[in-house]
């Protein structure tokens, strides 16, 4: 028995186990020698932190405070009041004409001007430029003004000349002012141009269709039978129904209504359509255009109507969703 576990002990030993190894080797079963065996996972030593150059850390910082820099510029620009530009009315004196009367004036109306206001932006008048002037010559342009103004609204006024659309006035009285259709020609291009937005009322909507080409009747009741009057002695409390074309933008921004109400106070109109204008509204008794829209352009619209002679009392259109969508238009286009 002994020389048998002697035996025993000695193989076990030229294995290189000791007997306490084999016997227990004894009890674990036999594996298959090419089964692969799993590598044993080896732990990386602790990297250290990659340290910056003294470049590296002052561009870092310098990036930061311009970002910080530039967020509190947007910030501000965001808040800034809107400054709109208004074009002016001319006035042009009489032959024999003295003191005040006797000089050219330039003004705007009242009411416009505080329609604009009312949403808490500023406006400003913007005049003629005249740089051949020899009493006060000047190297402003009408651009510089499109530059730094958010916006344009063309006021109402005087006939537009039959010269602007290549025709010739019907009627002595009908002249039109064609000193001021130049000078707000130039004006509605450069805003144009510089992608402000703009809004051209009555006689503003009539030459915002002229600048593209289109023509006007010089007088309704002389060029279209049949149609309503679309001016009298009431001035701005004469009215008449309209209705807005189908696909109309300003008829979804004003809640698609069936019957609108407004003024009317001219006695020329939209004849032929200039290009690239769309009809947004017509007269609902004779058809004659009341509202117009360039196609290429985020906002420049024209009213036929005196929006801001609208108050909030009667049971006329409310206008301020165009006067709201006018001025957004305006905040966007500053960036």
């Amino acid at each position: 028995m002994s020389d048998t576990n002697n035996e025993k002990d000695l193989q076990a030993s030229a294995d290189g186990k000791t007997p306490s190894q084999a016997a227990s080797a004894k009890t674990l079963p036999d594996k298959d020698v090419s089964e692969p065996v799993a590598p044993v996972a080896s732990v990386a030593p602790a990297m250290r932190p990659t340290e910056e150059s003294p470049w590296r850390t002052l561009i870092n910082i310098v990036s930061a405070r311009m970002r910080a820099a530039s967020e509190r510029a947007a910030k501000g620009i965001t808040r800034r009041t809107l400054k709109i530009g208004v074009s002016a009315r001319i006035f042009h004196p009489q032959a024999g004409a003295k003191g005040l009367s006797s000089k050219t004036l330039q003004y705007l109306e009242e009411s416009i001007a505080h329609w604009v206001m009312s949403r808490d932006v500023m406006v400003f008048m913007i005049p003629s430029v005249n740089t051949n002037g020899l009493i006060h010559p000047s190297n402003i342009r009408l651009r510089d003004y499109a530059k730094h103004l958010d916006g344009l609204v063309l006021q109402g006024g005087a006939d537009v000349a039959p010269e602007s659309y290549s025709l010739q006035a019907t009627r002595p009285e009908w002249p039109g002012d064609r000193t001021r259709d130049m000078y707000e020609l130039e004006l509605l291009h450069e805003f144009i141009e510089a992608g402000k937005p703009l809004l051209g009322i009555c006689r503003g909507c009539q030459l915002l269709n002229v600048a593209f080409g289109g023509s006007l009747y010089q007088d309704i009741a002389s060029d279209v039978p049949g149609a309503i009057a679309h001016v009298n002695d009431l001035y701005d409390q004469h009215f008449h129904e309209l209705r807005f074309t189908e696909n109309s933008t300003l008829g979804t921004l004003l809640g698609k209504p069936t019957q609108a109400r407004v003024n009317s106070i001219h006695h020329q109109a939209i004849r032929n359509l200039g290009r690239d204008m769309q009809i947004e509204a017509v007269s609902a008794h004779d058809n004659m255009v009341e509202a117009i829209r360039y196609q290429k352009a985020p906002f420049v619209v024209g009213l036929q109507w005196h929006p801001e002679f609208h108050p909030a009392n009667q049971e006329l259109l409310d206008c301020t969703p165009i006067l709201d969508s006018f001025l957004r238009a305006a905040r966007e286009t500053r960036f």
